[in-house]
């Protein structure tokens, strides 16, 4: 998959049960894969905020967003791809981190500005934030060093200043 092919959407919803599988729906019938959901309050409880990396030709999608408008607990929706958005993701990550290496991944992790959340004899946990390339430029620095776990949350975003996310 080309990182062109990835589209950012941000959606504005009704906070109410089953949303999020009509939205999911609208997707699975135009063949168009969901890379990462994150779905969260939005400023008024009655609303949630929902940021979905999908994958796919840009005709489709325009497609998508054209039906996802139309659903009944959809207040918005918007492609973000190729707008200047603030954009972040969160990623924790376990290491085999012995004596022999723990400086030396430590030092990475401050160069890529993570935190170190847990640390044992034979692990380190670090937490990181940052846009999806600085994450991916992180794991495979970190590779070599033996990644036990690791969990993204997905992209999330903001358009700057004034717009409308």
């Amino acid at each position: 998959m080309n990182k062109s092919d990835q589209h950012n959407i941000s959606l504005l919803v009704n906070n109410k049960p089953g949303v999020l599988i009509r939205i999911a729906l609208v997707f699975a019938r135009r063949g168009y894969n969901i890379d990462s959901c994150v779905v969260s309050p939005a400023n008024d409880k009655k609303y949630s905020r929902m940021t979905i990396t999908a994958s796919g030709d840009i005709k489709t999608l325009d497609q998508i967003i054209k039906q996802l408008n139309k659903v009944i607990d959809v207040i918005h929706a918007m492609d973000h791809t190729g707008e200047v958005v603030v954009e972040r993701e969160l990623a924790l990550i376990k290491l085999n981190a012995d004596k022999k290496n723990r400086t030396e991944i430590l030092q990475i992790s401050d160069h890529f500005k993570c935190n170190s959340i847990d640390l044992s004899s034979s692990t380190i946990t670090l937490e990181c934030t940052g846009n999806t390339d600085k994450l991916d430029a992180l794991l495979e620095i970190l590779e070599p060093y033996g990644i036990l776990e690791m969990v993204r949350t997905g992209k999330i975003l903001m358009a700057r200043g004034r717009s409308e996310t």
